[in-house]
């Protein structure tokens, strides 16, 4: 444990680093991209600081309020920073990817979550996150504004409306988990008891799963608002195997569409990293207060943040 945390502890040294150097280095070049932060005669450093200071009270409020930081960020971002909106759906997706690829092992290693389940759903999810990027960038900015406003208003709804079952009752697997064999144990730490599972109605998961796909590429919101409820609701897994694999798979279906926007030059060091470490930082913190918090409090604040944001980027796509 002391060894992983030091290692935790250099790695994040390293990455403050690389912030500092790539936030100086973005600073010097002449980008058109981010002429519109600097226009008003701000030193290089900061809209990267701010946006790490900002990137960390999110990750501390993501984990109380139970919601990716990635769909957090997007809203946030878009509504209040001057940065194009293709910069900051890219940064949202790569920082999903970043939190999914971290918990991805430990989730393997303790039987939680199921590569069985997960494939079907990663392989319709990646497809969809592809389109959903390439029609994303490939739309007017204020048509994306509008619709990013429609979708993160949607998400608070659903978010307010969603509910969860900790051990959903499945009595018949269907023809498609039956063939592929979506099935398995796990052992409950908390109560110690070995916990048997299966799932039924996966073919209405896998069309789930184009919906959330398409809307997670297209706005680089990544998708565990909508996957932990579908594999838990629709499909009927318990709800640790659900979102210990929402959080697997979405390291597949974020990094396909995240490609897209690379590919098209979409992602840039000055933005990136700041948000990267600092929600990574704010996370941790989050993690340890959550001990002590009120989840409930903090899942209604985060409601009111996404209900206002997504009004806010909704107005702007249309130029009030």
């Amino acid at each position: 444990m002391k060894r992983s945390s030091r290692l935790r502890r250099v790695a994040l040294c390293l990455l403050l680093l690389f912030f500092l150097f790539s936030s100086y280095a973005s600073a010097q070049t002449d980008t058109q991209s981010l002429s519109d932060s600097t226009v008003n005669g701000r030193p290089w450093w900061y809209w990267p600081l701010l946006l790490f200071i900002v990137s960390f009270l999110i990750g501390i409020v993501a984990v109380l309020g139970g919601i990716g930081g990635g769909s957090l960020f997007v809203c946030v971002v878009a509504s209040f920073f001057p940065f194009h909106l293709d910069f900051i759906r890219a940064t949202g997706l790569f920082m999903a990817l970043a939190s999914s690829l971290s918990a991805g092992p430990s989730l393997l290693r303790f039987d939680l979550a199921s590569l069985r389940l997960a494939m079907p759903l990663a392989l319709v999810g990646s497809i969809a996150s592809t389109i959903g990027a390439m029609i994303g960038l490939a739309l007017p900015t204020n048509v994306v504004r509008i619709s990013l406003g429609v979708a993160i208003m949607g998400v608070s709804i659903f978010m307010l409306t969603a509910k969860k079952s900790r051990k959903p009752d499945v009595e018949h697997l269907d023809k498609l988990s039956a063939a592929l064999r979506i099935r398995g144990v796990y052992r409950d730490r908390g109560s110690g008891e070995r916990v048997t599972w299966r799932v039924h109605k996966t073919p209405q998961g896998l069309l789930f799963f184009i919906f959330v796909g398409m809307i997670g590429g297209m706005f680089g919101m990544g998708g565990g608002w909508a996957s932990v409820p579908t594999i838990n609701l629709v499909m009927g897994a318990p709800l640790k195997i659900s979102v210990a694999t929402s959080s697997f798979l979405l390291s597949i279906t974020d990094a396909a569409a995240a490609w897209v926007y690379l590919n098209n030059g979409a992602i840039i060091p000055m933005i990136l990293v700041p948000s990267i470490v600092g929600i990574m930082l704010g996370g941790a913190v989050g993690a340890r207060l959550l001990r002590v918090a009120r989840p409930t409090i903090v899942r209604w604040i985060v409601i009111g943040i996404l209900a206002f944001s997504g009004l806010r980027i909704f107005l702007q796509g249309l130029g009030l």
